[in-house]
């Protein structure tokens, strides 16, 4: 039964209760647990039911919420037609960081984190009203902005559209049309790139001992405490900082800094000191967004004066990840006819104007905006398609990516990711054409996968397709800027006879790529042109030789034999290809021509035009296409030995969403040796965990060297430098023997137990998504009965980065996530005290795994990634000194040779679950 409470005192308007200067929506306040829901009316009553009932009831109240998709779905609806706060807090502060929870958005704004669902009901108008107090505090020109924003928005149906208009003092008056469509160009107050001339060439000096720890001793500050491991690893890492003494021999430095050494600051110590010394640059890449952002905390230390740090520090990532412009202009463009549009594009104007540099993935750029705006609003707002156009956007001057290429150029230190650092050296350079001579690959135990990824080629669907669309541009009717390489060619081609049949060429060799429409025809059983024909016998394979072909997952098969009429098709597509691979390499050396015929004449914005689009031909076009080309010759004959090809269908969902022939190094480190470390005067590959624990030290080494490319080059250094954490004492290693690992309710049951009995601050790894949402399906309620928050990811919809920092801010609270998800889990402190793992996380037995089985040496490859997998979960639980937890193994089939995944002198202890839960309460 519904139960009502009398209204509460401390409700909005009750007496005593500060009242808000700007009026707050009357509409209900609504928060929710898997378990209960209240809602508290505008006169403060409070009303308390289960999800479901107060979900049928808020459904016509638009009631005031944090979160509408996660509070959507805990109600048990597809969708809530609401006031979500979330989306007001992205107005009023853009750009400026906060959990989408009631408790973080109070914390945010320095109110006290509420307790109980009808506290955190009763906060919502308060902390509503906060913000709405906080507009009228703009300045001038922002509150016009805003207020003519407000307006567009209100129109297009935005629930908050009137009271934010009263707050900034709208008086009924209507913006003229080109009032509103100025406040959405938000592109028009960008400043503009300034150009610099071309940087010199950096110097050689080395970096010396004294150097490296003196810097350190800087960085770190009076008072900091005595920590000799710390100043060790930087004397180790000033070593890949020497100069060069041969090409193709770089100084190469594998360091291992067991966690607690502080091996950031301990790289930066003596990348910065090359890096001023020698008036270069050292491009500094990781493989996690949280990584990545701790690295710009820590560079606060380098450089305390935001001014000189925005100079000698950049972030870089990918295209794909920055706000195009133009991208957002073609979407503003549509107000006039989808005025609903004006809510999510009005918000995304908002964060334009305040970000520090574009970033939509893991920097200024609210994770959980994504999920109230939707994808196709915010993050879909990338180059995501390979359409940039450089120098002919006119936007170009004010890209946010171009500012980025810029800066890099001239700071000191760029923080990259692994994945652009390896794509780049793989397609020859960065954007300029050059390479940088020294890096430092933290988290460089993710190097094997990262150049895994970087060198690997698809002969896809999804590929061809995407190659066929930036060729031809848009076919099927839709408004888009994917203009074709016509347009974006003919003015550059001129008058060049030549160029101009090539590029006639080009466009008609596009067509044997599949065409709008080529999912359907593949899974008819036909296809249209020899692409088309290659993909859909591809698919047959597969189904033919799957183990499980009914299975929702994706699928996959051996090349060989090929289905009759396979190899006939690839050969086809090879012949195909080449009408396409022969003219865009003609286009390219015709445009090469014109830049040499008309040097004298060629203004300087043609000529980058001209060089951007031979970059973009030989990049988007000819590398992909000769790769192509070359798979499909070596399923009519044999795979060479450095690759392993294999078919496969992905699928998403239970559905078919792509199908194709792929290639991957069987050794990614050989082209990682050749395109990145044989071009570099000096690497730094460091890690917490790049041995894996065998038993035997130089084994260890061996395998790190094979892991990281290290056995590529000449004579690379070891160093490792041991944690000062006391592993024996701080922490335990349980394995639970009597939890069947192919029961699901016994898992739930065991996780269930275990959370409970360390009463939060716990983390549950899982080897399958399926097995997470089962889990979470069965203990969600006693948790929330228990008043410990249970987050997960792949359930709630929130991206993972954000999930972490919920899970973070909140002691008791316990965080379901897979096995990829644990090097982002970086939580000190008693947010984490518990690890459970559902199993052993052995490789998946995929054909590529095969593979490198074989190359590396069988069984004992599998317990080198295995213990490397448990060692680098195992890492999260302690994080400083007075941290301490326990690990739980729920597979009783863990074999005692991977032990050497533990700290020394941690034992594995193997016991029931009963015994386990009671270890565990003794921890909590």
């Amino acid at each position: 039964m519904t139960e009502r409470h009398a209204p509460a005192e401390s409700a909005p308007g009750a007496p005593g209760a500060p009242l808000p200067r700007v009026a707050v929506p009357a509409v209900p306040a609504l928060a929710a647990s898997p378990r209960a829901a209240v809602l508290v009316h505008p006169d403060g009553e409070v009303e308390e039911n289960t999800p479901a009932v107060i979900g049928r009831k808020a459904a016509d109240l638009r009631p005031l919420v944090c979160h509408e998709p996660a509070m959507a779905r805990r109600l048990g609806r597809d969708s809530l037609f609401c006031h979500d706060i979330l989306a007001l807090y992205a107005f009023v502060r853009p750009a400026r960081f906060a959990l989408p929870t009631i408790a973080g958005l109070a914390e945010a704004l320095g109110e006290p984190r509420p307790g109980d669902l009808v506290e955190q009901a009763l906060v919502l108008p308060r902390l509503a009203g906060l913000l709405l107090d906080e507009l009228t505090t703009l300045i001038r020109q922002d509150q016009a902005d805003a207020r003519t924003l407000a307006f567009a928005m209100a129109r297009g149906g935005w629930p908050w559209g009137g009271p934010v208009l009263a707050a900034l003092g709208a008086r009924g008056d209507t913006p003229h049309g080109s009032t509103i469509a100025r406040a959405f160009r938000v592109w028009e107050r960008l400043t503009e790139i300034s150009e610099h001339a071309p940087e010199v060439a950096a110097g050689h000096l080395p970096v010396t001992d004294a150097e490296a720890r003196g810097r350190l001793a800087t960085l770190l500050g009076r008072g900091a405490e005595d920590r000799p491991q710390q100043a060790d690893y930087a004397s180790a890492a000033a070593a890949a900082f020497a100069p060069r003494e041969a090409k193709g021999a770089p100084h190469m430095v594998l360091a291992e800094a067991g966690t607690g050494v502080g091996k950031t600051l301990g790289y930066i110590a003596p990348a910065s000191v090359w890096a001023e010394k020698n008036d270069g640059v050292v491009w500094i890449a990781t493989y996690t967004r949280n990584l990545q952002r701790q690295l710009d905390g820590e560079l606060d230390r380098l450089y305390a004066d935001p001014a000189e740090k925005a100079r000698r520090v950049v972030i870089r990532k990918g295209r794909e990840n920055y706000l195009c412009l133009l991208n957002f202009e073609e979407a503003v463009s549509r107000l006039p006819t989808h005025q609903a549009a004006a809510v999510p594009l009005g918000l995304m104007a908002r964060w334009a104007l305040a970000t520090r540099d574009g970033d939509l993935v893991g920097g200024d750029f609210p994770g959980w905006l994504v999920d109230i705006l939707g994808r196709g609003w915010s993050v879909a707002l990338a180059d995501r398609r390979g359409e940039c156009i450089f120098a002919a956007c006119t936007h170009f001057n004010r890209c946010y990516i171009e500012k980025a290429v810029r800066r890099a150029r001239r700071a000191k230190l760029v923080v990259a990711n692994h994945a652009l650092v390896l794509v780049q050296a793989a397609l020859g350079g960065l954007e300029d054409g050059t390479l940088p001579t020294r890096y430092v690959f933290d988290e460089g135990h993710h190097l094997f996968d990262a150049a895994d990824g970087a060198f690997s080629a698809h002969l896809s669907g999804l590929e061809t397709a995407e190659l066929r669309r930036w060729l031809l541009g848009a076919e099927d009717g839709s408004r888009s800027r994917a203009r074709g390489l016509k347009t974006r060619a003919e003015e550059l081609v001129g008058e060049a006879p030549r160029a101009a049949e090539a590029l006639v060429e080009v466009l008609q060799g596009a067509r044997v790529l599949p065409g709008p429409g080529w999912h359907a025809r593949l899974g008819e059983g036909g296809g249209r042109g020899p692409t088309e024909r290659f993909l859909s016998l591809v698919r047959e394979q597969v189904l033919a030789r799957a183990r499980d072909p009914d299975s929702p997952y994706s699928l996959e098969a051996e090349v060989a034999p090929p289905l009759p009429g396979l190899a006939e098709a690839a050969n086809a597509l090879d012949l195909a290809l080449h009408g396409l691979d022969q003219p865009v390499a003609r286009l390219m050396k015709a445009l090469e021509q014109r830049l040499d015929d008309e040097a004298a004449r060629l203004d300087p914005t043609t000529r980058q035009r001209i060089e951007s689009l031979i970059r973009s031909l030989e990049r988007r076009a000819l590398l992909p296409v000769r790769a192509w080309r070359a798979m499909c010759r070596s399923l009519q004959s044999e795979t060479p030995p450095e690759y392993v090809d294999w078919l496969g269908i992905e699928r998403a969902y239970g559905r078919d969403m792509d199908v194709g022939l792929h290639r991957h190094w069987v050794d990614p480190t050989e082209p990682f040796a050749m395109a990145v470390a044989s071009r570099a005067h000096g690497l730094l590959v460091t890690s917490a965990t790049l041995r894996d624990g065998s038993g035997d030290a130089e084994d260890d080494w061996q395998a790190a060297e094979r892991r990281t490319g290290a056995v590529h080059v000449p004579e690379a250094m070891r160093a490792a430098v041991p944690s000062p954490f006391d592993y024996p004492s701080q922490t335990r290693v349980l394995v639970v023997t009597d939890v069947r690992k192919d029961e699901p309710d016994r898992i739930a049951a065991a996780y269930r137990e275990l959370f409970l009995a360390a009463e939060g601050g716990a983390l549950g790894l899982f080897t399958a998504i399926g097995r997470l949402r089962a889990v979470h399906t069965r203990i969600a309620p006693e948790m929330d009965a228990a008043g410990l928050p249970l987050y997960a990811q792949h359930v709630d919809g929130i991206d993972p980065a954000t999930l972490v920092d919920m899970f973070r801010a909140e002691e008791n609270a316990c965080l379901l996530g897979t096995d990829a998800m644990r090097d982002g889990v970086d939580v000190p402190g008693r947010s984490l005290r518990l690890i459970v793992f559902d199993r052993v996380p052995w490789p998946r037995p995929d054909i590529l795994h095969k593979a490198r089985r074989a190359h590396f040496g069988g069984r004992a490859y599998d317990d080198m990634v295995t213990r490397l997998r448990l060692k680098q979960a195992f890492g999260r639980l302690v994080r400083r000194a007075d941290d301490h937890g326990a690990f739980v193994l729920l597979d009783p089939m863990m074999p005692s040779r991977l032990a050497g995944a533990f700290p020394e002198g941690v034992a594995i202890e193997r016991m029931g679950l009963a015994e386990a839960v009671e270890a565990v309460r003794g921890l909590a």
